[in-house]
């Protein structure tokens, strides 16, 4: 059980495996006005950035959740780097299950939504170990506009333009079944081309090294066409954001 290896070679040295910067990460952090000794379960939690800096920054307890081996080693790295490790922990496995075996005060599913089936299935996954009136935190794409064309779709790595919402429609669904927005931090161009222009140095310093792997000829192909595919279409169709819901 792990993930791909052409994610993990693209994202090898991301701390953030989104597209938030530190800065937006903390924003987000402050919004919520987190409180010492709070309880947090993020599910998906990749590199562990926001569960650790939330733990040194605000000083929460909580528990990460991811199928990477490779992901959930450079958590655990990171929480004993800020001196966290006596806060937070991190389990390798498959997060499309996993329950808090105590409700937490914040659950979180950040940029895996697919974890749950979808939106409304990752929201239901979490309301499981949401205490009543904790903050739920869903980081998702939609379209910042309309695709015109098969091709814009497809550059955006989706099978059709029903597979995301546009903004409005997003926060609409999220009142369709049953739950208040009470804050969102999105993300912007600047942040998208962080995210994604730092997956073509990792990609190119992989090619490198490893020039005869066989996964080598797949990952020249994308490289080649990635910066241009995301000038043209990912950062001027897609948007993301983390939005913070209540059950009503």
């Amino acid at each position: 059980m792990d993930l791909p290896r052409t994610f993990t070679i693209r994202e090898s040295e991301h701390r953030i495996h989104n597209p938030f910067d530190e800065r937006k990460l903390a924003d987000l952090g402050a919004a919520l006005h987190l409180k010492p000794g709070m309880r947090m379960l993020d599910l998906a939690s990749g590199s562990g950035e926001m569960l650790c800096s939330w733990a040194r920054d605000h000083r929460l307890t909580g528990t990460g959740v991811d199928v990477s081996t490779a992901f959930t080693a450079k958590a655990r790295a990171r929480a004993a780097e800020l001196d966290v490790a006596e806060q937070v922990s991190f389990v390798h496995g498959d997060a499309s299950g996993y329950v808090s075996s105590e409700p937490v005060d914040v659950a979180a599913c950040i940029g895996a939504t697919w974890i749950g089936g979808g939106v409304a299935g990752t929201i239901e996954l979490l309301r499981r170990s949401l205490r009543p009136g904790g903050l739920m935190l869903i980081g998702e794409p939609f379209w910042r506009k309309t695709p015109p064309d098969r091709e814009t779709v497809t550059a955006c790595h989706m099978g059709s333009r029903d597979d995301l919402f546009a903004l409005p429609g997003l926060v609409a669904h999220f009142g369709r079944i049953g739950y208040d927005q009470v804050e969102m931090v999105l993300a912007d161009q600047d942040s998208w081309d962080r995210y994604a222009a730092a997956q073509w140095l990792n990609t190119r310093r992989w090619l490198d090294q490893n020039p005869e792997d066989e996964l080598a000829a797949q990952m020249r192909a994308e490289l080649t066409a990635a910066p241009l595919q995301h000038i043209l279409y990912q950062r001027e169709y897609l948007g993301w954001g983390v939005f913070v819901l209540m059950a009503r």
